[in-house]
């Protein structure tokens, strides 16, 4: 699983085997989210408090065009 950022203790990846659409996976802690990143929207949750989720999609908000580029070129997609 393909690690695209790290960042105050979080890890942004997504799966090598991953599918369509586009969104990136975040741990920490034995804690675990995903995020759409077009438009950005969470995805799923299991067990972040709102507080960080806010955060997560803020700093996902910041990053999506790099993990966009970074999932178009693991899995030789365009950005359509």
């Amino acid at each position: 699983m393909p690690t695209i950022y790290r960042e105050a203790g979080y890890r942004f990846h997504f799966y090598a085997q991953d599918h369509a659409p586009p969104h990136v996976h975040v741990e920490k802690d034995g804690r675990s989210a995903s995020f759409f990143l077009r438009p950005v929207r969470i995805a799923s949750n299991d067990g972040f408090k709102a507080r960080d989720l806010a955060r997560l999609e803020t700093m996902v908000r910041l990053s999506a065009k790099m993990f966009e580029d970074a999932w178009h070129g693991h899995f030789g997609t365009t950005d359509e």
